[in-house]
């Protein structure tokens, strides 16, 4: 990366030289459609507001080369390969959750299928060539993603603990909605509120049909079935998402907005906090409790706008309590049956991987100045209309 695009992140970031730089690492030259390059300036000009360290300045460009260079790569693959325009993705599972309510542990659930076809994190942020099904598991850009998630796990060890992903896991698709530059993955690495205020307001319809792309190429390899997807940024884009997908198998996660609040806020300082020095804390408990606030106010318009969308509310207490029957009860929902395959794999997951495996995760209203009896009157609606219970929150 020329040092043109690294030197001035004071100023902000100069997305010219950064899409140079994408264009010299590939040898590519076509972004495909213009929908990416809004986003891009508009984050690239808020990255002074995040008041990066010197980590923080090497990692923020190099993020958005990595992004642009992924799209220049797919977007060439599908160039020459027409026929992956005709590939389908027939009604696939997507966890939508509400931030820090368990996504993450329902899409490894649902990995285990074998009738399943996860976004793993590797193949996410470097696609093409798609992945032969022969070596699923030991692609090397597997070991490239475990060496970079190691030199993290050096810099923040807590990183693991707030936010454990396998190399060869699935993964959020914010890593494939980020070449867009449509994506709260931005924010979740650096604070730029001016970024987060234009992508509140912004269309997402590009980022999904991008997302769509993505998976056509993945999928043109040979390794195929039905996708298992998730993100909890997917509840604020419902309409987005529906259009791209109609027939989406929707799986909505719910825990007691007390310890989301807590939870994400702790994950986000914890995340931003690795490349920032500066006391971030306020801008975080107010911006990310206003998200969990529009994300619950999303997904009811949606619901009430669209009944005839079928979609399955999971409860966070249920998940871990009786793991195995509340699955059951999502692939019936959607008159599918859990396999004994996939039982079997499912409980030889949870049996391998006990809570507080990587440490324990605190919940502390406190840490971040957040008042429990106002955001249990703020979440009062949320907690009625889903029947949410209380988890207990405070310092460990």
């Amino acid at each position: 990366m020329g040092e043109s695009a690294t030197s001035a992140v004071g100023a902000g970031l100069d997305a010219e030289a950064l899409m140079a730089a994408a264009v010299e690492q590939t040898g590519l030259s076509d972004f495909g459609p213009p929908s990416f390059r809004e986003g891009l300036d508009v984050y690239c000009a808020s990255v002074p507001e995040a008041q990066l360290n010197d980590i923080g300045a090497m990692v923020a460009p190099a993020n958005v080369v990595g992004a642009l260079s992924n799209r220049l790569k797919v977007i060439d693959w599908a160039k020459q390969h027409p026929e992956v325009a005709d590939e389908e993705i027939e009604a696939p599972f997507v966890v939508v959750g509400i931030f820090r309510a368990g996504t993450t542990l329902l899409s490894y659930l649902l990995e285990k299928d074998d009738r399943h076809r996860p976004l793993f994190g590797w193949e996410a942020q470097d696609s093409v060539p798609p992945p032969d099904p022969a070596h699923l598991h030991d692609d090397p850009r597997i070991e490239a993603t475990v060496v970079g998630r190691q030199m993290l796990d050096a810099i923040n060890p807590q990183i693991k603990v707030v936010q454990n992903e396998e190399p060869d896991g699935p993964t959020e698709c914010i890593a494939v909605l980020n070449q867009d530059f449509k994506s709260l993955l931005w924010e979740a690495l650096t604070n730029v509120p001016t970024y987060g205020a234009w992508l509140h307001g912004t269309d997402h319809a590009s980022a999904y049909e991008y997302h769509r792309t993505v998976l056509q190429v993945l999928q043109s390899g040979g390794h195929r079935g039905r996708w298992s997807l998730k993100s909890p940024h997917h509840v604020l884009h419902l309409d987005a998402l529906t259009a791209v997908y109609p027939d989406a198998r929707i799986v909505v996660m719910h825990r007691d907005p007390l310890v989301l609040s807590a939870s994400v806020c702790s994950l986000i300082s914890t995340l931003t906090g690795t490349f920032s020095d500066a006391d971030h804390t306020a801008y975080i408990a107010e911006h990310w409790t206003d998200m969990l606030e529009r994300s619950v106010a999303a997904l009811n318009q949606f619901r009430d706008a669209n009944p005839q969308v079928p979609i399955v509310d999971v409860q966070y207490a249920d998940l871990t309590s009786d793991t195995i029957a509340t699955m059951e009860r999502v692939y019936n929902a959607f008159d599918d049956e859990l396999t004994g395959q996939a039982r079997s794999a499912m409980q030889a997951h949870l049996d391998s991987r006990p809570k507080g495996k990587h440490g324990s995760h605190r919940y502390d209203l406190g840490e971040f100045g957040l008042d429990g009896p106002a955001l249990t009157e703020r979440f009062a609606g949320y907690v009625e209309r889903y029947q949410i219970p209380t988890e207990a929150t405070g310092p460990a």
